[in-house]
């Protein structure tokens, strides 16, 4: 039996509401949302739209400015390069995920855009200041991860968008590892807020969302078929049609609505709590053992992800030899270049995620695990 605590990657298992849901689209809803007026077409875009309305409910947003995406990445890369078109100054913070990153820095490099990056420190008003000094008269977005994924840090996104509102600057948000573990809304201040679908929202993989305030202009990125406007060449201007080309993805978009209402029932409070005190006891587990280190900090405040390293083993051999013990867990740098840069962690980290449905029991179990670890595992490099 395998134990997945690698649910900063994608939430293992899923809800048994979720897995009902999606039998129940598959079965029902076989039409192509927005495409036709005939029954099963109407029936299918009823469905979607409650599952907008859901969404745009639980981050306070409006269900028309409710985009469904394939996942984080595709929402982000839509927001960056749709709010940056034509140009102008761009600050990301040096915790950002590569979804991020990487179309920053292409467009910076094709001399689209200029970039700053600027350091997150363990003190949120050092960081804060840290963003305010790089803006200047043409800086047009700040891109800033709610909580890093490599570990588990929380941003202070309320004062950078503070910061945004002050200046017309608009605030984008990755929420991928927050939301749905920590409450975000478009009241914080967020101009667009992206996340995933299948982490802490509880969906399947392939689902994302963008959740504008429709302050800013959004140029869309991929243009076709909408399902509006179909007499016309030109893309509709208005969302969520201009960011949602060709057939969606309607049987995520249901999981997601469902994922949505598992956390509601729960309790968001509780989920947070429940994986909080799997970590705490995780870390309290490994701390007698010197070779371990845990990459927190008594000064952050921290979601539910601890990353560690052993001293003398490579990322890569704890994650496999656990995964042979029957645990999962992500090695290596978790697609965050920058952020590994800043820790100095030149071969990555191994990184443990619990969800709602993880054990204490387990976490305790994985930890003796990794303190057992057995020497013919041990990294030829010196450290």
């Amino acid at each position: 039996m395998l134990i997945n605590f690698d649910n900063a990657a994608t939430t293992y298992p899923k809800p048994n509401s979720v897995k009902a849901a999606v039998s129940r689209a598959i079965g029902q809803f076989g039409g192509n949302a927005g495409r036709g007026g005939h029954e099963l077409a109407m029936r299918t875009s009823e469905a979607v739209f409650e599952a907008r309305e859901t969404a745009a409910s639980f981050f306070g947003a409006q269900p028309e400015n409710t985009v469904f995406t394939l996942n984080c990445t595709h929402a982000l890369n839509l927001a960056i390069q749709g709010v940056m078109a034509d140009g102008g100054h761009l600050i990301i913070s040096h915790l950002e995920h590569n979804s991020s990153a990487r179309p920053a820095v292409r467009m910076a490099l094709d001399g689209k855009i200029k970039l700053s990056i600027a350091e997150v420190s363990e003190d949120d008003d050092e960081t804060v200041e840290n963003f305010r000094s790089l803006i200047c008269s043409d800086t047009k977005a700040i891109v800033c991860t709610a909580a890093s994924n490599v570990t588990g840090q929380i941003l202070p996104i309320r004062r950078i968008a503070e910061l945004c509102s002050k200046r017309g600057i608009c605030f984008i948000v990755d929420g991928a590892q927050a939301c749905g573990i920590i409450r975000l809304k478009l009241s914080d201040g967020i101009n667009i807020l992206c996340t995933a679908g299948h982490k802490g929202l509880y969906g399947i993989t392939g689902t994302g969302l963008l959740i504008s305030d429709g302050k800013f202009p959004i140029r869309p990125i991929i243009q076709g078929g909408t399902g509006s406007a179909s007499s016309s060449l030109k893309q509709p201007d208005f969302l969520p049609d201009s960011l949602e080309s060709g057939t969606m993805n309607v049987i995520g978009a249901i999981s997601v609505k469902e994922g949505i209402d598992f956390i509601n029932r729960i309790g968001m409070d509780r989920i947070r709590s429940h994986e909080e005190r799997i970590c705490r006891r995780f870390i309290k587990e490994l701390s007698s053992d010197k070779r371990i280190k845990i990459y927190r900090s008594p000064y952050c405040s921290y979601v539910p992800i601890v990353s560690f390293c052993i001293d003398g083993y490579l990322p890569e051999q704890v994650s496999e030899y656990l995964s042979k013990n029957g645990y999962c867990l992500r090695a290596g740098y978790h697609c965050a270049a920058l952020a590994h840069a800043q820790l100095g962690t030149e071969n990555g980290t191994v990184r443990f995620a619990p969800s709602v449905f993880s054990r204490e029991s387990d976490a305790v179990a994985l930890a003796n695990k990794i303190k057992n670890i057995s020497a013919t595992e041990k990294s030829s490099k010196n450290y």
